[in-house]
């Protein structure tokens, strides 16, 4: 399960974008908690300790304690602005969660046992089509990570959703069909040479044919030339 991170804020008591430039000159990130069907709470937090925890890498994607003269709120990371320039936050949105909620987080794939994979062995490539799986997760299960086993996978092979085994408590968001996460793709080597193998049955294919059609033109014209006699 992800850590649950803690954020030191103070309340916001003036908004508008004067306010909050001023904020930023300050070292401090504008904020707002929402949602849990209460009144939106604009707050301010400390810019060196928001990025620290945007540095752990799963910042988004971890329960966050919010704290507020001294009232600490559950909440989870929704959305981060950045300068486009500076690459600095600029602004964060906190979701309020209520006691047993389940939230929609995208969590990280990865892949284990791959020596353990014939397929891969050999020379295959992993191709991997979706490196986060779209889960609703209860708030206090939220895994890290999807650990897939890609053991006895051959070149051609591939994982569904339906291969695998979600960690408790997280169910896939997109319900609607079994989408492909990653499958073993043949080496660029192995492609070209079958497709030159391919190219030259195809031109042995053809020269055959041409050298049929001219043996029959070939005894049409014989026996023309033995009826002239």
């Amino acid at each position: 399960m992800s850590d649950q991170l803690t954020l030191s804020a103070e309340p916001r008591e003036r908004a508008g974008k004067g306010a909050s430039r001023a904020l930023r000159r300050e070292g401090r990130v504008p904020a707002v908690i929402y949602g849990d069907k209460k009144e939106p709470q604009p707050i301010h937090v400390e810019e060196k300790e928001l990025t620290k925890l945007l540095g752990t890498g799963h910042f988004m994607n971890s329960l966050v304690q919010v704290e507020v003269g001294g009232t600490k709120t559950r909440t989870l990371p929704k959305d981060v602005a950045f300068d486009p320039v500076t690459d600095r936050a600029i602004h964060v949105d906190f979701f309020r969660l209520a006691k047993g909620a389940k939230v929609q987080v995208n969590i990280p794939v990865v892949f284990v046992n791959e020596e353990e994979s014939p397929g891969l062995k050999r020379g295959g490539v992993l191709n991997v089509v979706r490196y986060e799986l779209d889960l609703m997760c209860d708030a206090d299960l939220i895994p890290d990570q999807i650990e897939i086993d890609v053991t006895g996978l051959e070149i051609g092979d591939s994982i569904h959703l339906s291969d695998i085994t979600l960690p408790e408590g997280s169910e896939s968001s997109i319900t609607d069909r079994d989408f492909t996460i990653a499958g073993v793709a043949a080496p660029s080597a192995l492609k070209s040479s079958e497709d030159e193998a391919e190219d030259g049955e195809g031109e042995e294919g053809e020269e055959g044919e041409e050298g049929a059609e001219g043996e029959a033109a070939e005894g049409e014209g014989g026996e023309e030339g033995d009826s002239e006699d």
